[in-house]
Protein backbone atom coordinates (compact mmCIF):
# COMPACT_ATOMS: atom_id res chain seq x y z
CA UNK A 1 0.00 0.00 0.00
CA UNK A 2 2.73 2.30 0.84
CA UNK A 3 4.69 1.43 -2.28
CA UNK A 4 1.67 2.25 -4.41
CA UNK A 5 1.33 5.73 -2.92
CA UNK A 6 4.99 6.43 -3.53
CA UNK A 7 4.72 5.30 -7.12
CA UNK A 8 1.65 7.49 -7.69
CA UNK A 9 3.35 10.58 -6.24
CA UNK A 10 6.44 9.95 -8.32
CA UNK A 11 4.28 9.70 -11.44
CA UNK A 12 2.56 13.06 -10.77
CA UNK A 13 5.88 14.76 -10.17
CA UNK A 14 7.31 13.37 -13.38
CA UNK A 15 4.33 14.54 -15.47
CA UNK A 16 4.45 18.05 -13.99
CA UNK A 17 8.19 18.24 -14.60
CA UNK A 18 7.75 17.23 -18.24
CA UNK A 19 5.10 19.92 -18.81
CA UNK A 20 7.31 22.52 -17.24
CA UNK A 21 10.14 21.72 -19.67
CA UNK A 22 7.81 22.12 -22.68
CA UNK A 23 6.79 25.75 -21.76
CA UNK A 24 8.58 28.62 -23.57
CA UNK A 25 10.77 30.93 -21.60
CA UNK A 26 10.30 34.70 -21.97
CA UNK A 27 13.42 36.90 -21.67
CA UNK A 28 13.13 40.23 -19.92
CA UNK A 29 15.23 43.20 -21.33
CA UNK A 30 15.95 46.08 -19.07
CA UNK A 31 16.81 49.51 -20.67
CA UNK A 32 18.68 52.01 -18.59
CA UNK A 33 18.93 55.77 -19.45
CA UNK A 34 21.83 57.68 -18.03
CA UNK A 35 21.02 61.33 -17.26
CA UNK A 36 23.87 63.65 -16.26
CA UNK A 37 23.04 67.06 -14.93
CA UNK A 38 25.80 69.61 -14.52
CA UNK A 39 25.16 72.50 -12.23
CA UNK A 40 27.63 75.01 -10.86
CA UNK A 41 26.82 77.36 -8.11
CA UNK A 42 29.11 80.33 -7.47
CA UNK A 43 29.03 81.95 -4.14
CA UNK A 44 30.27 85.51 -3.76
CA UNK A 45 31.28 86.44 -0.33
CA UNK A 46 32.39 89.90 0.72
CA UNK A 47 35.92 90.13 2.02
CA UNK A 48 36.39 92.36 4.98
CA UNK A 49 39.77 93.82 5.91
CA UNK A 50 41.06 96.77 7.78
CA UNK A 51 42.81 99.68 5.98
CA UNK A 52 45.51 100.03 8.66
CA UNK A 53 46.20 103.64 7.55
CA UNK A 54 46.95 102.92 3.87
CA UNK A 55 48.62 105.82 1.98
CA UNK A 56 47.78 106.40 -1.68
CA UNK A 57 49.82 108.75 -3.96
CA UNK A 58 48.20 111.80 -5.55
CA UNK A 59 46.90 111.06 -9.07
CA UNK A 60 48.95 112.42 -12.02
CA UNK A 61 47.66 113.12 -15.53
CA UNK A 62 50.23 112.24 -18.20
CA UNK A 63 49.68 113.32 -21.78
CA UNK A 64 49.83 110.43 -24.16
CA UNK A 65 52.16 110.71 -27.14
CA UNK A 66 49.52 109.76 -29.70
CA UNK A 67 47.27 112.59 -28.47
CA UNK A 68 50.09 115.09 -29.01
CA UNK A 69 50.86 113.71 -32.46
CA UNK A 70 47.24 113.91 -33.54
CA UNK A 71 47.07 117.48 -32.35
CA UNK A 72 50.25 118.35 -34.25
CA UNK A 73 48.95 116.68 -37.40
CA UNK A 74 45.75 118.65 -37.18
CA UNK A 75 47.77 121.85 -36.91
CA UNK A 76 49.76 120.91 -39.99
CA UNK A 77 46.55 120.18 -41.89
CA UNK A 78 45.13 123.57 -40.98
CA UNK A 79 48.37 125.29 -42.03
CA UNK A 80 48.36 123.42 -45.33
CA UNK A 81 44.75 124.43 -45.95
CA UNK A 82 45.61 128.04 -45.22
CA UNK A 83 48.56 127.88 -47.58
CA UNK A 84 46.41 126.38 -50.33
CA UNK A 85 43.64 128.88 -49.82
CA UNK A 86 46.20 131.65 -49.66
CA UNK A 87 47.71 130.52 -52.94
CA UNK A 88 44.32 130.49 -54.60
CA UNK A 89 43.26 133.79 -53.16
CA UNK A 90 46.57 135.45 -53.96
CA UNK A 91 46.07 135.58 -57.72
CA UNK A 92 49.31 137.43 -58.47
CA UNK A 93 52.85 136.03 -58.30
CA UNK A 94 56.20 137.12 -59.67
CA UNK A 95 59.70 135.72 -59.65
CA UNK A 96 63.00 135.18 -61.42
CA UNK A 97 64.36 132.26 -63.43
CA UNK A 98 67.60 130.98 -64.93
CA UNK A 99 68.50 128.06 -67.11
CA UNK A 100 70.45 126.45 -69.90
CA UNK A 101 69.44 125.15 -73.30
CA UNK A 102 70.16 124.27 -76.88
CA UNK A 103 69.29 126.11 -80.08
CA UNK A 104 69.16 124.83 -83.66
CA UNK A 105 69.15 127.18 -86.68
CA UNK A 106 68.38 125.95 -90.17
CA UNK A 107 70.32 128.69 -91.97
CA UNK A 108 73.64 127.76 -90.27
CA UNK A 109 73.71 124.22 -91.73
CA UNK A 110 75.76 125.52 -94.65
CA UNK A 111 78.60 126.68 -92.42
CA UNK A 112 78.72 124.19 -89.56
CA UNK A 113 78.18 120.50 -88.92
CA UNK A 114 77.44 121.33 -85.28
CA UNK A 115 73.72 121.97 -85.41
CA UNK A 116 72.98 122.79 -81.79
CA UNK A 117 74.20 125.88 -79.97
CA UNK A 118 74.59 125.78 -76.20
CA UNK A 119 73.40 128.78 -74.23
CA UNK A 120 72.31 130.29 -70.95
CA UNK A 121 69.36 132.48 -70.04
CA UNK A 122 67.98 134.61 -67.25
CA UNK A 123 64.58 136.25 -66.95
CA UNK A 124 61.67 137.52 -64.89
CA UNK A 125 58.03 136.43 -64.90
CA UNK A 126 54.63 137.55 -63.65
CA UNK A 127 51.71 135.17 -63.12
CA UNK A 128 48.03 135.83 -62.46
CA UNK A 129 45.40 133.29 -61.47
CA UNK A 130 42.26 133.54 -63.60
CA UNK A 131 40.04 130.85 -62.05
CA UNK A 132 40.55 127.54 -60.28
CA UNK A 133 43.93 126.15 -61.43
CA UNK A 134 44.32 128.17 -64.63
CA UNK A 135 47.05 130.82 -64.67
CA UNK A 136 48.37 133.30 -67.21
CA UNK A 137 52.10 134.06 -67.16
CA UNK A 138 54.06 136.85 -68.83
CA UNK A 139 57.83 136.31 -68.98
CA UNK A 140 60.84 138.13 -70.44
CA UNK A 141 64.17 136.36 -70.98
CA UNK A 142 67.62 137.13 -72.30
CA UNK A 143 69.46 134.23 -74.01
CA UNK A 144 73.17 134.11 -74.78
CA UNK A 145 74.18 131.50 -77.38
CA UNK A 146 77.77 130.36 -77.79
CA UNK A 147 79.28 129.99 -81.22
CA UNK A 148 79.37 126.64 -83.00
CA UNK A 149 81.53 127.91 -85.87
CA UNK A 150 84.00 130.77 -86.49
CA UNK A 151 84.96 132.03 -89.95
CA UNK A 152 88.13 134.12 -90.07
CA UNK A 153 89.19 135.28 -93.53
CA UNK A 154 92.77 135.83 -92.34
CA UNK A 155 93.09 132.13 -91.38
CA UNK A 156 90.64 130.03 -93.39
CA UNK A 157 89.23 129.93 -96.88
CA UNK A 158 85.44 129.97 -96.96
CA UNK A 159 82.57 130.81 -99.26
CA UNK A 160 82.22 134.18 -97.53
CA UNK A 161 85.76 135.39 -98.23
CA UNK A 162 86.21 138.22 -100.71
CA UNK A 163 84.95 141.67 -101.67
CA UNK A 164 81.38 142.88 -101.55
CA UNK A 165 79.93 146.10 -102.97
CA UNK A 166 77.25 148.37 -101.73
CA UNK A 167 74.57 149.91 -103.99
CA UNK A 168 76.78 152.96 -104.51
CA UNK A 169 79.69 150.65 -105.40
CA UNK A 170 81.72 151.07 -102.24
CA UNK A 171 83.93 148.03 -101.56
CA UNK A 172 83.64 145.93 -98.40
CA UNK A 173 86.11 143.19 -97.49
CA UNK A 174 84.82 140.28 -95.41
CA UNK A 175 86.75 139.60 -92.17
CA UNK A 176 84.94 137.47 -89.56
CA UNK A 177 81.66 135.84 -88.76
CA UNK A 178 80.30 133.46 -86.11
CA UNK A 179 76.87 132.58 -84.84
CA UNK A 180 77.45 133.76 -81.28
CA UNK A 181 74.61 136.12 -80.42
CA UNK A 182 71.89 137.24 -77.99
CA UNK A 183 68.16 136.51 -78.04
CA UNK A 184 65.46 138.58 -76.35
CA UNK A 185 62.16 136.74 -75.84
CA UNK A 186 58.79 137.87 -74.54
CA UNK A 187 56.21 135.13 -73.85
CA UNK A 188 52.57 134.85 -72.84
CA UNK A 189 51.67 131.40 -71.48
CA UNK A 190 48.59 129.66 -70.17
CA UNK A 191 49.33 127.19 -67.36
CA UNK A 192 47.16 124.59 -65.67
CA UNK A 193 48.33 123.47 -62.23
CA UNK A 194 47.51 120.00 -60.86
CA UNK A 195 49.30 118.53 -57.83
CA UNK A 196 52.41 120.59 -58.48
CA UNK A 197 52.55 119.81 -62.23
CA UNK A 198 52.02 122.79 -64.55
CA UNK A 199 51.70 122.03 -68.28
CA UNK A 200 51.65 125.18 -70.41
CA UNK A 201 51.46 126.54 -73.94
CA UNK A 202 51.86 130.02 -75.28
CA UNK A 203 52.98 132.48 -77.94
CA UNK A 204 56.28 134.34 -78.07
CA UNK A 205 57.96 137.28 -79.70
CA UNK A 206 61.68 136.73 -80.27
CA UNK A 207 64.42 139.13 -81.40
CA UNK A 208 67.92 137.89 -82.26
CA UNK A 209 71.06 139.65 -83.39
CA UNK A 210 73.80 138.19 -85.62
CA UNK A 211 76.96 140.11 -86.46
CA UNK A 212 79.56 140.06 -89.24
CA UNK A 213 82.70 142.18 -89.54
CA UNK A 214 83.94 143.86 -92.70
CA UNK A 215 86.75 146.22 -93.61
CA UNK A 216 85.13 149.43 -94.83
CA UNK A 217 86.74 152.29 -96.75
CA UNK A 218 88.07 155.25 -94.83
CA UNK A 219 89.50 158.05 -96.99
CA UNK A 220 89.10 155.65 -99.93
CA UNK A 221 91.25 153.02 -98.23
CA UNK A 222 89.96 149.74 -96.74
CA UNK A 223 91.36 150.21 -93.27
CA UNK A 224 88.48 150.42 -90.77
CA UNK A 225 86.74 147.42 -89.14
CA UNK A 226 83.00 147.76 -88.76
CA UNK A 227 80.07 145.55 -87.79
CA UNK A 228 77.12 144.59 -89.96
CA UNK A 229 74.25 143.23 -87.90
CA UNK A 230 71.10 141.29 -88.52
CA UNK A 231 68.22 142.10 -86.18
CA UNK A 232 65.00 140.24 -86.68
CA UNK A 233 61.80 140.06 -84.70
CA UNK A 234 59.83 136.84 -85.13
CA UNK A 235 56.60 135.43 -83.77
CA UNK A 236 56.38 131.80 -82.70
CA UNK A 237 54.97 129.40 -80.13
CA UNK A 238 56.11 127.47 -77.07
CA UNK A 239 54.94 124.65 -74.86
CA UNK A 240 56.37 122.69 -71.96
CA UNK A 241 55.98 121.52 -68.40
CA UNK A 242 56.77 122.96 -64.99
CA UNK A 243 56.90 121.25 -61.61
CA UNK A 244 56.49 123.12 -58.33
CA UNK A 245 58.51 121.90 -55.33
CA UNK A 246 59.24 123.51 -51.95
CA UNK A 247 56.32 125.83 -52.73
CA UNK A 248 58.55 128.63 -54.08
CA UNK A 249 60.68 126.74 -56.59
CA UNK A 250 59.74 125.63 -60.10
CA UNK A 251 61.54 123.31 -62.50
CA UNK A 252 60.74 123.71 -66.20
CA UNK A 253 61.29 122.04 -69.54
CA UNK A 254 60.32 124.16 -72.55
CA UNK A 255 60.29 123.98 -76.36
CA UNK A 256 60.23 127.14 -78.52
CA UNK A 257 59.99 127.61 -82.26
CA UNK A 258 59.78 130.62 -84.59
CA UNK A 259 60.72 131.53 -88.19
CA UNK A 260 62.97 134.24 -89.59
CA UNK A 261 62.43 135.78 -93.02
CA UNK A 262 65.84 135.96 -94.62
CA UNK A 263 68.94 137.24 -92.81
CA UNK A 264 69.69 140.87 -93.56
CA UNK A 265 73.03 142.35 -92.43
CA UNK A 266 73.00 146.11 -92.17
CA UNK A 267 75.10 149.04 -91.10
CA UNK A 268 73.80 152.54 -90.45
CA UNK A 269 76.36 153.99 -92.94
CA UNK A 270 75.73 151.51 -95.74
CA UNK A 271 72.80 150.00 -97.55
CA UNK A 272 73.99 146.44 -97.91
CA UNK A 273 72.63 142.89 -97.73
CA UNK A 274 74.82 139.81 -97.98
CA UNK A 275 72.02 137.21 -97.96
CA UNK A 276 69.68 138.29 -100.72
CA UNK A 277 67.09 135.54 -100.49
CA UNK A 278 63.42 135.32 -99.68
CA UNK A 279 63.69 132.09 -97.73
CA UNK A 280 62.39 131.56 -94.23
CA UNK A 281 64.53 129.82 -91.63
CA UNK A 282 63.20 128.06 -88.56
CA UNK A 283 64.95 128.29 -85.23
CA UNK A 284 64.15 125.92 -82.38
CA UNK A 285 65.09 126.00 -78.69
CA UNK A 286 64.95 123.48 -75.86
CA UNK A 287 65.45 125.02 -72.43
CA UNK A 288 65.86 123.62 -68.92
CA UNK A 289 65.31 126.10 -66.11
CA UNK A 290 64.62 126.75 -62.46
CA UNK A 291 62.45 129.56 -61.12
CA UNK A 292 62.08 131.16 -57.73
CA UNK A 293 58.86 132.81 -56.61
CA UNK A 294 59.61 136.11 -54.88
CA UNK A 295 56.03 137.03 -54.01
CA UNK A 296 54.56 135.81 -50.70
CA UNK A 297 51.61 133.44 -50.57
Amino acid sequence: MTSRKLFFLFLIFFVNFSQAQRRKKVDTIYVYEKVVVYDTVYLIKPLHFKSNDLIFGSPKVQEKSFVRNIYQEELEKQRAKRRISGTKNNSFEYGIEAGIGFKKSEWSKVFSADKEQFGENIGIWFSKNLFDNLNMMLSANIYHWNSTFDIDASKDESSLNGFYFTEDHQPLLFQRFNNKHFDYTLQLKALYEWKGWRPFAGILVNQNTYKMQFLIPENNVLSKMDDFKSRQTSVGFSFGLQYRFFRKFLLSLEYQQYKMKNISLKNSSFDFEIFQTNDTFAERKINFGISYCISRN
